[in-house]
């Protein structure tokens, strides 16, 4: 029997993918590769911007290390598919968005948003599978997630090239996270310490949107200490971070 509410996510789906359809083809802002802060580094062009990447990295490896000896646990299960991918593409995003931010531009920006685009599609995968997802229908449903989000970015870059980019595959896979997790791990009623942990992230990557609206802001008022950018990467690294160490925790108990 189905929990009360179940249809709630399904419908949350159809109602934003409605919304975007109806507002037509979202562009990209003409000034988005006009970053604040231009520093140089030993030899590194935009060096805050690129070395606030590492945190990426360091947290999807982290979570690799520790997660890969535990794959098997019974609380990582059904779930390893997505959050394996999750892990993936968090460490994948220290590389492309490193790439990207030494000399932003759209040909670059592909590389950045792809990694992007699979730890999204990774971590709703993996919730998904935990809470709503018949256990048969897991290794489908990560694939094809996968397969979308990569889709997303081509698609992004395809009508860039045409000269009417459109942004609305790409930004439903961020937005799905945002609004159909807490919902499953209501309805599904998942653990307190599995829905806190989520919530401190959504937080922390809430407070990253908002550092990167005020790039130019944060580092003027900072006075040219940390640009929103940079602000927006390390706030973004630790939402990731706990996350991980949620997952990591499960396999304690």
């Amino acid at each position: 029997m189905k929990p009360a509410f179940a249809f709630l996510p399904a419908l949350v789906t159809l109602l934003s993918l409605g919304a975007l359809i109806a507002h037509g083809p979202i562009a990209q802002p003409a000034n988005y590769h006009a970053f604040a802060d231009p520093d140089h580094l030993l030899g590194i062009p935009n060096a805050s911007d690129v070395l606030s990447n590492l945190g990426f990295a360091i947290v999807g490896l982290w979570g690799i290390v520790k997660l890969w000896p535990q794959r098997h646990h019974a609380r990582l299960q059904p779930a390893r598919p997505g959050y394996a991918l999750f892990l993936v593409g968090l460490t994948l995003t220290a590389l492309g968005s490193g790439y990207y931010h030494l000399a932003p531009d759209n040909a670059r920006l592909i590389w950045d948003r792809l990694p992007i685009a699979l730890a999204c599609a990774g971590l709703l995968a993996g919730v998904w599978s935990e809470t709503a997802l018949p256990r048969k229908h897991v290794p489908a449903a990560t694939a094809l997630l996968a397969l979308y989000s990569l889709a997303s970015v081509f698609w992004w870059s395809f009508t860039e090239q045409q000269g009417h980019g459109d942004l609305r595959p790409y930004l439903l896979l961020q937005i799905l996270p945002i609004m159909l997790i807490p919902l499953w791990q209501t309805i599904y009623r998942s653990a307190t310490a599995d829905r806190l942990a989520f919530a401190a992230a959504l937080l922390l990557y809430v407070f990253a949107k908002l550092a990167e609206i005020y790039d130019l802001a944060l580092y003027t008022t900072t006075d040219m200490l940390i640009s929103g950018h940079t602000l927006k990467h390390l706030l973004a690294t630790a939402a990731a971070a706990v996350l991980v160490g949620r997952l990591i925790k499960r396999t304690r108990a």
